[in-house]
């Protein structure tokens, strides 16, 4: 769902239509006021961020805002979180950036001392390399919520953040730049050495949601637009360094290097065309939408949680739902 101004009544026709979540991304508008709208217009939808910036925010701004809209969507929120990457951090928001999977583990931990002392009233005294809070009077304690406290789903795309969500957080966001086979050799390894180091072991409770690319349209010409679109996301997201090992794992040495300099450019066409068929097939389901569903289920049903289209063009109104009611019944 977008972040931009009316995201609730897209919040509506979800519920209407039969999804199970709806999420908000922190783009052009922030999040959280959209979500505590569509929280008063919905009844059942599950609401979330699909990211809010952590390193945007403190860690008691975070944890006010997402136990306010726990409270106004009656327990139906999810955090969502991520960290960004530096050149936001510290020149769009100019606030600090050091060492970002340490960073955000204490991020989160802080978070939940947070609940913690609102929870049971316990002092508050969380003492980090990176946070330090240690004042909360009754004034500011706004006691604890109803609804307890909403999970967290942690995005991320190397080992490092990865296993730190694996460790202090309630989810993964897989992220969209990647791949089936970096899903299952990195990240699921990743999350479980997280797991390991918070004394749990396999990933039975631990949500791991993913939005596969998907290729797909009602004729050939859709299917010939959404092919070029998806190329050019693939290839704006592969122009960031922070993602390259996922194509350095398939054997595309230097293509990241490639797609930056293009992107310092402008050359968003010539990008999208640096995406071959054996990369976008490895990125995206291509597949007609009768198969849609069978083919996510075949390539991640053994290990997402939740899923969804990350479809990066348009469709017919309804077209999308039969592809998820397919989905959904295969639980």
């Amino acid at each position: 769902m977008g972040g931009e101004f009316g995201a609730w009544d897209r919040a509506v026709e979800a519920e209407t239509d039969g999804y199970d979540g709806c999420w908000v991304p922190e783009t052009q508008h922030d999040p959280f006021p959209a979500l505590a709208v569509a929280g008063t217009r919905t009844s059942r939808i599950q609401l979330g961020t699909s990211i809010a910036l952590a390193f945007a925010r403190n860690p008691m701004s975070m944890a006010v805002l997402a136990n306010d809209l726990q409270l106004y969507t009656g327990g139906r929120f999810i955090l969502g979180v991520g960290s960004q990457i530096k050149p936001h951090i510290t020149r769009r928001f100019s606030m600090p950036w050091s060492a970002p999977a340490a960073r955000m583990r204490e991020y989160l931990l802080a978070v939940r001392a947070i609940w913690k002392c609102w929870e049971t009233g316990e002092s508050l005294r969380f003492l980090g390399e990176h946070y330090t809070h240690t004042l909360m009077t009754p004034f500011f304690n706004p006691g604890p919520n109803p609804h307890g406290n909403p999970p967290v789903i942690l995005a991320g795309v190397g080992p490092k953040m990865t296993a730190v969500a694996g460790e202090v957080a309630d989810g993964f966001f897989v992220h969209g730049f990647s791949t089936e086979r970096y899903l299952r050799e990195v990240t699921v390894p990743a999350l479980l050495s997280g797991r390991s180091a918070a004394g749990l072991s396999g990933l039975d409770g631990f949500e791991i949601s993913g939005i596969p690319f998907v290729v797909t349209g009602a004729d050939a010409a859709a299917t010939a637009a959404a092919d070029s679109a998806v190329r050019k996301q693939i290839a704006f997201y592969g122009s960031t360094p922070a993602y390259w090992p996922v194509f350095e794992l398939h054997g595309w040495h230097g293509l990241g290097e490639e797609l930056n300099t293009l992107s310092k450019r402008g050359e968003w066409d010539e990008m999208g065309r640096r995406i071959n068929d054996e990369i976008l097939d490895a990125f995206a389901v291509v597949a007609p939408p009768e198969r849609v569903a069978s083919e996510m289920l075949r390539r991640y049903g053994d290990v997402l949680t939740r899923t969804s289209f990350y479809a990066p063009f348009s469709a017919p109104e309804g077209f999308w739902q039969p592809i998820m009611r397919e989905l959904q019944a295969a639980g």
